[in-house]
């Protein structure tokens, strides 16, 4: 096992020191035209070696201590391979590592984002970042969209704790798992995508449907409301060398634009809950209405995303909030805002609430509208990201 690990251990390292990846490149299809949107880059080490396919490739990274540098090294990769491309296709879609999300960002990176890129990239999250990072994705998302990239979020069905942060993330593609493809009529599916077409007509982000492989994948894709696809049913992996495909030239307007700033809400808690409805007397009665609601919501669905911050001067009773819930996604703030209490419920299917509470007046905001509930979540996220990356405004 040791003389394994030496020898994973040496050729990663020899990996790095000489940039031995060579991304792959996959088509991104739009189900109507059958014209080829994007491209999505698949890391790959040396071809024929031990560390060729991602799964060693990452493994190896891993049990090394390098995967920052590793995945530093793909998106470094792939922005280098597109951009030399004799034509470059509209959008990039470039995969994430959940683990290290808060690496900072190679001055390759910086150097080529920052001279301008001949097509959009769309940094991919898989909802594996969503329980272990929630804070560091809110941060991320805002910065890419400051140098007028985009979101994706991946895997969506597998967990359903996915379905809650799309209202927060609201990324601009939204890539149904493949799972779904294959089991098109249970009703976890259907949920699924009832979710999905709802919040992609709140939004207009584009619906992308992963592992179309035959004409079947494809009637299926259209059906469970894709707009976009990808698969072996329009192309396997190549080299950008290879690549030959007719890309649409209006792609990347199909996509939602940027929002600078939009991940990023300027306020405490109840300032922005204030913003959006308005603020009561906190009397007993109210608060005791207000904090029933929460709890109907809170009892409704273990896949329910919670944040809450209580201020020490703030509700007593909030944290009893927590006392019976079963829900797996529970965050509490460790810094509260002063003189505030705040606590969010989003759940994958039934809605979302908000409540906000200023101790100093005794007033309080609950608010049952999703956007402005979101907009609650983002703030309260932010305070949960590592402070290094929240003020590198220059990472792309």
């Amino acid at each position: 096992m040791q003389v394994i690990h030496a020898r994973a251990t040496s050729a990663i390292a020899e990996v790095l020191r000489d940039r031995m990846v060579t991304p792959l490149f996959q088509p991104i299809v739009d189900l109507s035209s059958g014209l080829v949107v994007g491209l999505e880059a698949l890391a790959r080490g040396p071809a024929g070696a031990e560390l060729e396919f991602p799964d060693r490739l990452f493994a190896a990274a891993r049990e090394a201590g390098v995967l920052a540098e590793l995945d530093m090294l793909c998106v470094e990769r792939a922005l280098e391979c597109t951009v030399a491309a004799s034509a470059p296709p509209p959008l990039l879609f470039i995969n994430a590592e959940p683990a290290v999300l808060d690496q900072p960002v190679s001055s390759r990176v910086i150097e080529m984002v920052g001279n301008g890129l001949p097509f959009r990239y769309i940094l991919e999250y898989t909802e594996r970042a969503l329980p272990t990072s929630p804070g560091v994705l809110v941060h991320l998302a805002g910065i890419v969209h400051q140098f007028g990239n985009g979101i994706a979020l991946d895997d969506v069905g597998v967990d359903p704790m996915s379905l809650a942060f799309l209202p927060v993330l609201e990324p601009e593609v939204i890539k149904l798992d493949m799972s779904l493809l294959r089991n098109p009529d249970t009703e976890h599916t259907r949920s699924v995508c009832t979710t999905v077409a709802a919040e992609a007509l709140r939004t207009g982000a584009v619906v992308l449907a992963e592992g179309v492989e035959t004409e079947d994948d494809l009637v299926t894709a259209r059906r469970l409301g894709a707009r976009w696809g990808q698969g072996w049913f329009f192309g396997r992996p190549a080299p950008m060398g290879q690549v030959t495909h007719r890309f649409d030239p209006a792609a990347a307007t199909q996509v939602p634009p940027p929002r600078p700033g939009f991940h990023q809400a300027r306020g405490t808690p109840f300032q922005v809950a204030a913003g959006h409805g308005p603020a009561i007397s906190g009397s007993a009665a109210q608060m005791t209405a207000a904090l029933d609601r929460l709890r109907k919501l809170i009892a409704a669905d273990d896949h329910a995303v919670i944040l809450m911050s209580a201020a020490d001067a703030g509700v007593p009773a909030l944290p009893g909030l927590l006392a019976d819930t079963t829900a797996r996604s529970i965050i509490v703030l460790d810094n509260p805002v002063p003189g505030e209490s705040a606590v969010v419920v989003i759940g994958p299917t039934y809605g979302s609430a908000a409540l906000c509470v200023e101790s100093a007046s005794g007033r309080l905001v609950f608010l049952d509208r999703l956007p402005a509930v979101a907009d609650v979540a983002r703030v309260l996220l932010n305070r949960l990201g590592p402070g290094r990356l929240a003020d590198r405004a220059d990472r792309p």
